[in-house]
């Protein structure tokens, strides 16, 4: 199999197939888009459809509905279930694109979209590898697509889809890319992803918006207070102050420790690329640990009052903010949403009321780095990168994966080729042409690698 001279072929057309998906705003968290979403999903289809599935169709849901593709050569071959998500973030905030979020541009060898990275770009990387070995008659098995609108909001409806379909969706491993590697040099393969746990407070004082100069120092701001509650949620160490929450934190060796320490990795580039002159984060453990092996919480969002033009001087009635949680392996999210609720219940004065309403969550996963779907990726990205990959655990989320493990009893490779730069849900969101390329260059090869495996 020789997957680049039809690369090499074709790749200007990969390209400006990916730019169709881009300027689709298949926002899913923002209902003004739901006719982009499900626009997305039909084009999703059509893509699978014209790369030679026999199979191709919209499977609805209680929200936004699942693409579900299949090309079935022989039931005896191994076959490979392909996740991805064709919903984005919300591109706000605007104002700090310097391109039209929707409206794609290539610069200095990135794409530059919403969704670009995450997940619209390596999402079709699977679509144009499948065309690749369509093509150049090179699929040594099966192959199943099940692509999502949901993931940005917590893929409330793929459970209930997956636990339905299970004789549907049998397989053998599934393929994910949306995570990344460390360097366009440096080939990894996740095998660790935090779990999370998110959630929305609101903090009520008096009835209505009050003059601050009449009634400022007699009642409670709700603003002022929510802010005093969030800080008290960490010590002078960086330690989450929530009783139990580190009850069932995973704890790593030394041994452990030393090994993951051996991934590349420049403190003054890291500080540099983010334009910071300090880190910060939980004593005693050095960046990389921070952002994989430990739990976190931060504010994603906080409001409340006045924020237009000008000056308007009131107590707000109301203080909002939004909350996650990044929780590491023996952490169980709705266990770690009721402690938090519980706390924050707690530490409330009575001079205000506090509602706590959970969003979303999921679990932690630590996917085994020795099965034959990990060393045919890895013997994939050797054969490509000229180099074997680095196993890593990343901080991020994909709940998701241990879902599949429940439900499906199959375990996920996580074969990404982002980079931590692609500025995944913030503005200027990009991909590197390289590494789209070097994608539908590479999961061939972990097809090929894990059919024959699949034989011994």
């Amino acid at each position: 199999m020789q997957p680049l001279p039809y690369i090499e072929k074709n790749k200007d057309r990969f390209i400006n197939e990916l730019f169709e998906l881009l300027r689709i705003p298949s926002v899913s968290a923002d209902s003004k888009y739901k006719a982009d979403v499900l626009r997305t999903a039909e084009a999703v289809k059509e893509k699978i459809k014209s790369a030679g599935a026999d199979t191709v169709e919209i499977c609805s849901t209680a929200g936004y509905p699942i693409v579900y593709g299949e090309k079935i050569i022989d039931p005896k071959l191994p076959t490979v279930l392909v996740y991805g998500h064709y919903d984005v973030q919300p591109p706000d905030p605007i104002e700090l694109w310097t391109s039209p979020p929707f409206e794609p541009v290539m610069k200095d060898g990135n794409i530059y979209a919403r969704g670009a990275c995450d997940d619209k770009g390596q999402m079709y990387m699977h679509v144009k590898a499948f065309e690749l070995m369509m093509q150049t008659n090179s699929l040594p098995c099966n192959i199943k697509f099940m692509i999502e609108g949901e993931e940005e909001i917590g893929s409330d409806n793929l459970g209930i889809f997956v636990a339905n379909n299970k004789e549907k969706l049998k397989a053998d491993i599934i393929l994910i890319s949306d995570t990344g590697i460390i360097a366009n040099d440096i080939p990894s393969l996740t095998v660790g992803l935090r779990g999370l746990s998110y959630l929305e407070v609101e903090v009520t004082g008096p009835n209505r918006d009050l003059h601050s100069g009449l009634y400022g120092g007699a009642v409670a701001n709700p603003i002022n207070v929510l802010c005093e509650m969030i800080a008290g949620m960490k010590d002078e160490n960086n330690h989450i102050t929530i009783p139990g929450f580190y009850d069932d934190v995973e704890v790593l060796s030394t041994e452990e420790r030393a090994e993951m320490a051996k991934a590349p990795f420049s403190l003054e580039e890291y500080k540099k690329a983010l334009d910071l002159s300090d880190i910060h984060g939980e004593k005693g453990y050095s960046t990389n640990e921070r952002i994989s092996i430990r739990p976190t919480l931060d504010v994603n969002g906080i409001w409340g009052g006045y924020t237009g033009e000008g000056a308007k001087t009131v107590i707000a009635s109301k203080a909002y903010a939004k909350i996650s949680m990044r929780l590491v392996p023996n952490q169980i999210s709705d266990k770690m949403t009721k402690l938090f609720t519980n706390y924050f219940e707690k530490a409330a004065p009575s001079s205000v009321k506090v509602k706590v309403t959970p969003h979303h969550g999921g679990e932690a996963v630590v996917t085994p780095s020795n099965s034959i779907a990990y060393k045919a990726a890895s013997m994939a990205m050797d054969k490509t990168f000229g180099k074997k990959p680095i196993p890593f655990r990343s901080g991020g989320s994909i709940p998701i994966v241990a879902m599949f493990k429940s439900e499906l009893g199959l375990d996920s490779v996580l074969m990404g080729f982002g980079l931590d730069s692609d500025a995944i849900h913030s503005p200027n969101e990009h991909f590197g042409v390289f590494n789209y390329l070097k994608g539908i260059e590479t999961i061939p090869y972990f097809y090929q690698y894990f059919t024959e495996l699949s034989k011994k």
